[in-house]
């Protein structure tokens, strides 16, 4: 325990002073860039750059200070586990990995960190150790290495530059068409990590890891990796790039919500809502508005990484039940707890004056007065509509009703250290988001719609909340009972077929082909020519011999008499 307390008032402390400096920073517009000289190979010199400004040191504390309170949340969580050391070595190691990447504003240190976290999270999604979190594992790691491929390529390639420092061509990568090859393999990097389609399947199965894990993860480390990579390439896009990532970035968003609408595993629901708000985040991020993006990204990482806890907390009084068809009428037994949740799940409908409010509202109130085709704009609603019905679904689902589990339990709101790292955050939830309006915005974005335009984001809400509602009501008789409709929920449920595709799919020629090999040559001719059927006949044909040896007398007698009896027949 006295590990996790260091950790965990080290990463806090840390974060405020990151906070308050990043603040320091922004207010004198100041950078600071620190390179250390490791290698020169040929003019061409492997250096170890730190950069310091607002953006890195603010979106450092907050992941700092979001670290300290899973860590002092999993001191309860993970307080059975044997190797609950390890397993907060591996969360630091994590962190670490994440802050590196954060303070790189060079290619080489920056794999450091990317790969860091591709690893580390392997180890954490496969810490329970079942066939599921292996299975998992792997997913997760090879669809990371993908990505991976062409971060190294992107290396590879900057070798002609004489610098890996990719600051320095920011502007270069506009107009040149090299520089938009390189920017077109950080992208393909970026959609592996922040799971865009088609590299979704992995975010919902790393759901196998550890809860204070999830927390950490969806909220403001692996998956926002690429977000943030690109936030940092912000002016390094071309217009076919970016209308690209518009597209993929705007139909995960659909996607996402309408898998979650139809899952009734908690934690997957939670899961699908952050690659939900990955889309979101990427989306704005393709029509150039990289400071909003990283507005939605900082909001998005207190309320998602508190609805992990609160999620783990019931799921821990559950006995590990993850269901939430057995849950129902929470607010009786956990009532703290069932507050926190309903407000975390508010801010991230955007209800109005939360923190999700102030970066969702301005997202798409822009995205009403840009130049967009009817698909984009028609489609951002939707998934707005999607996020507060599948929203209000899992809070019908969770608080209302009645209990579902079994009748002997004791579930209470009595694990203290768990709530204290909650309670630490649900401050933030509220009002971080107008702060950092203060802070970030320093002139107002001039907003000018008609009344039908500027309503039309409340009335989404409003008629995404009825239909979630309505849905979390419905059973499968109110349907005809045919196949149709079983093959629709499980097809949209499982996010349009892709983690088959992503497992299957790759994996059934390989597969087939090795069985193929095996019966056709390990077990087929060769097999039959070679060592193990030449052994077998050498070893038939030792025993015959050896009998014979064993036998000649009684052989020779009898091989005499026959000869007699036949000569006797013949005379």
């Amino acid at each position: 325990m006295s590990i996790c307390l260091v950790y965990c008032f080290s990463f806090l402390l840390v974060s405020i002073f990151a906070f308050f400096l990043s603040l320091d920073f922004m207010v004198s517009d100041y950078s600071l860039v620190f390179e250390i000289e490791m290698l020169s190979i040929n003019s061409c010199s492997i250096v170890m750059s730190i950069l310091l400004d607002w953006m890195s040191l603010l979106f450092s504390s907050f992941v700092l200070f979001i670290s300290s309170m899973v860590i002092f949340y999993s001191m309860e969580y993970m307080g059975d586990d044997l190797n609950i050391n390890r397993f907060i070595m591996l969360v630091v190691m994590f962190v670490l990995s994440m802050l590196l990447l954060i303070i790189s504003p060079n290619l080489i240190s920056i794999l450091l960190g990317w790969d860091g976290l591709g690893l580390v999270s392997y180890c954490l999604v496969i810490y329970y150790q079942n066939v599921k979190s292996y299975n998992a594992g792997m997913l997760t790691a090879l669809t990371n290495r993908l990505g991976d491929v062409a971060f190294l390529l992107c290396i590879a390639w900057m070798v002609n530059y004489g610098s890996w420092n990719y600051i320095f061509y920011l502007e270069a990568m506009k107009d040149s068409w090299e520089m938009g090859l390189m920017a077109g393999m950080m992208l393909f990097a970026a959609m592996t990590k922040s799971a865009q389609i088609p590299f979704s399947s992995w975010l919902p199965a790393a759901m196998a890891a550890p809860t204070p894990v999830s927390s950490l993860v969806h909220s403001s480390t692996l998956v926002t990796a690429g977000v943030y990579l690109l936030i940092r390439f912000n002016f390094g896009m071309n217009i076919g790039l970016m209308t690209f990532m518009l597209f993929i970035s705007s139909l995960t968003m659909f996607m996402a919500g309408l898998g979650a609408s139809f899952e009734f595993d908690l934690k997957k629901i939670i899961a699908l809502s952050t690659l939900s708000q990955l889309g979101l985040m990427m989306s704005i991020l393709s029509m150039g508005g990289y400071m909003l993006a990283f507005y939605h990204l900082l909001t998005h990482a207190l309320f998602k990484a508190l609805l992990f806890m609160c999620a783990g907390v019931m799921i821990h009084s559950l006995g590990n039940s993850q269901d939430i068809r057995f849950m129902g009428g929470m607010v009786n037994v956990m009532p703290l707890t069932c507050i926190i949740f309903v407000v975390c799940n508010m801010s991230l409908c955007g209800l109005p004056f939360l923190s999700g409010f102030y970066s969702k509202d301005l997202v798409l109130e822009l995205v009403s007065m840009d130049y967009l085709n009817v698909y984009i704009y028609v489609i951002y609603f939707i998934s707005t509509g999607l996020t507060v019905a599948y929203t209000f679904r899992l809070v019908y689902y969770v608080i209302s009703g009645d209990f579902n589990y079994f009748s002997f339990n004791m579930i209470s709101d009595s694990s203290l250290t768990m709530l204290k790292g909650m309670l630490g955050i649900i401050l933030f939830v509220v009002c971080m988001g107008s702060l950092l309006s203060w802070v970030m915005i320093s002139t107002p974005y001039f907003v000018c719609l008609p009344n039908f335009m500027k309503m039309m984001t409340l009335m989404v809400v409003f008629f995404g909340g009825w239909l979630g509602y309505e849905v979390s009501k419905f059973s499968l008789s109110y349907f005809p009972k045919s196949l149709m409709f079983y093959k629709s929920s499980v097809f949209f449920g499982s996010m349009w077929n892709m983690p088959y595709i992503s497992t299957f799919g790759v994996n059934y020629y390989p597969i087939n082909l090795g069985g193929l090999t095996y019966f056709s040559l390990d077990q087929g001719w060769s097999e039959y020519y070679g060592g193990q059927n030449l052994y077998g006949k050498i070893t038939s044909g030792s025993q015959g011999l050896q009998f014979v040896h064993k036998n000649s007398f009684k052989l020779f007698l009898i091989l005499m008499s026959l000869w007699l009896v036949s000569l006797l027949f013949i005379l």
